[in-house]
């Protein structure tokens, strides 16, 4: 009995011991600590709360009366109270929250630029109960990220910006903030997705998490189980203004270069290819004879850019600076965040040949709205086939030119009539439109688009592409899906 027992005492041991073994690795891997407690003492004192106060009227505000029906029961007692005119209404003073957190003993701050979006004051408050006017160092509006400065004759405590590259779907993070005004909030979770886009601007790039952010966290960190920031705290997709497990954060790696440019420059320098570009759709990837979506498509060269003379229209960039375009948002960021002036590798995919260019930068002019790069939307997918291409086509002569208003010096194939529900209906191809090349190749007469159709067929080709402009010399490649 006592042997027997001594076997089971010795099994146990040994299940134990395995047991630690295993997770010994998780363990040195950083896959969880026990406790967030010390990483809070240590991190929290350079998480600052941002309180902001601006001018605003009451529109401003969103206290405009609803619009209401005729003859309604309520329309005296609203026209009885309703500020009628608000354009001569004095602004009054109104407060906002945020979070921020300092990067040097200095006192350099990165939050949000929401945060701060017309401020007249701009204060930061500290866990030590300091509180601290603070002044812009730069902003910009595209990645939603501003850098402040505070005044303070001693050394601030910091944090360490990490490398959002490596953080992995899975991954341990903790958020400190100001949620509702409550400062010096925790909340952890972990990496619940990356890259993802949420339609907030051009750079569009985030880490999705389910630590709970709420509002009052905008702009404040998101720290890995090493104490390092991987993102800023930014937006939530909520029904209610509450944490619903869906926040997304600025990946560090995306806001270092802006944050370094606004401290140096107190703007942002962005790198410019001068080029516009569009989506790869599946038809057009079937076109181009590619496995895959990937790749940006050159749709336009600006003539002063720094492309010009080296990238062509057609072009499919397929990298940028050794960097794989995966979707054609990828090379928008890509170039915003290299440095103006470098000379960088760009490979694509031209007439099936893959070849490399080197192209040195220009400077991305601040007004320029659309960052210059132009984007056109997806294809939406064939639903009806027309005969062959479904519409007919002509050669242009001075008839037709007057028309549909085209110039003498226009050129390439009419289009004269689109057939109804057709794939060429449907991707937005009309009457008055010119084919000005076909699979990349220019054509200037109906005759060569029946020849380069008829090769098509012959080599078995199911969808061809298409370059169209329409009657205001706006142009765009499509890809169309040929019924044999």
């Amino acid at each position: 009995m006592r042997a027997l027992k001594l076997k089971l005492r010795t099994a146990a041991y040994l299940a134990l011991a395995v047991f630690f073994v295993a997770i010994a690795p998780l363990v040195a891997m950083g896959q969880g600590p026990v406790s967030f407690a010390p990483l809070v003492k240590e991190l929290q004192p350079a998480v600052v709360n941002i309180s902001t106060t601006r001018m605003a009227t009451r529109r401003d505000l969103g206290f405009e009366f609803p619009e209401l029906p005729d003859n309604s029961p309520l329309q005296d007692l609203f026209e009885r109270f309703q500020e009628p005119d608000f354009e001569h209404e004095e602004p009054q003073e109104s407060r906002s929250l945020g979070s921020g957190f300092v990067i040097d003993a200095e006192g350099t701050i990165v939050t949000n630029y929401h945060v701060i979006e017309g401020a007249t004051e701009i204060w930061a408050s500290f866990v030590d109960g300091a509180r601290l006017r603070a002044r812009i160092l730069g902003v910009d509006q595209k990645t939603d990220i501003a850098v402040l400065k505070v005044e303070t004759n001693r050394n601030l405590p910091f944090v360490r910006l990490g490398n959002s590259d490596a953080a992995e779907i899975g991954d341990w993070v903790m958020a400190i903030g100001n949620p509702f005004g409550l400062g010096g909030s925790i909340s952890a979770g972990i990496v619940s997705a990356r890259n993802r886009d949420i339609n907030s601007g051009p750079y569009d790039n985030f880490i999705q998490t389910d630590a709970a952010i709420n509002q009052g966290n905008s702009g404040g960190p998101l720290f890995n189980v090493d104490g390092e920031v991987i993102g800023i705290n930014t937006a939530i997709i909520s029904r209610t203004g509450g944490s619903l497990g869906i926040g997304f954060s600025i990946p560090i790696n995306l806001a270092k270069p802006v944050i370094r440019q606004l401290i140096e420059f107190g703007e942002t320098r962005r790198g410019w290819l001068g080029i516009g570009i569009q989506d790869v759709s599946e038809d057009i990837a079937l076109s181009l004879g590619r496995p895959n979506t990937n790749g940006a498509l050159v749709l336009s060269v600006n003539p002063d850019g720094p492309s010009v003379g080296t990238l062509k229209e057609g072009d499919l960039i397929l990298k940028f600076d050794g960097r794989l375009i995966e979707r054609m948002r990828d090379l928008p960021r890509f170039v915003a965040e290299t440095d103006v002036g470098k000379r960088v590798t760009v490979e694509v995919e031209r007439r099936g040949k893959v070849e490399t260019f080197e192209i040195e930068l220009g400077l991305l002019a601040q007004e320029n709205p659309l960052d210059g790069l132009e984007e056109i939307p997806l294809d939406p997918p064939p639903e009806g086939l027309g005969d062959m291409l479904g519409f007919e086509f002509e050669d242009l002569d001075p008839e037709n030119r007057e028309s549909y208003g085209l110039k003498d010096d226009t050129d390439g194939v009419l289009v004269a009539m689109v057939l109804p529900q057709s794939d060429a209906e449907e991707k937005g191809i009309r009457a008055g439109h010119r084919v000005v090349e076909v699979n990349q190749q220019p054509i200037f007469t109906a005759a060569e688009l029946r020849t380069l159709l008829g090769t098509a067929i012959e080599t078995g080709r199911e969808v061809i592409l298409l370059k169209i402009a329409d009657p205001v010399g706006n142009r765009r490649f499509v890809a169309i899906r040929l019924n044999k």
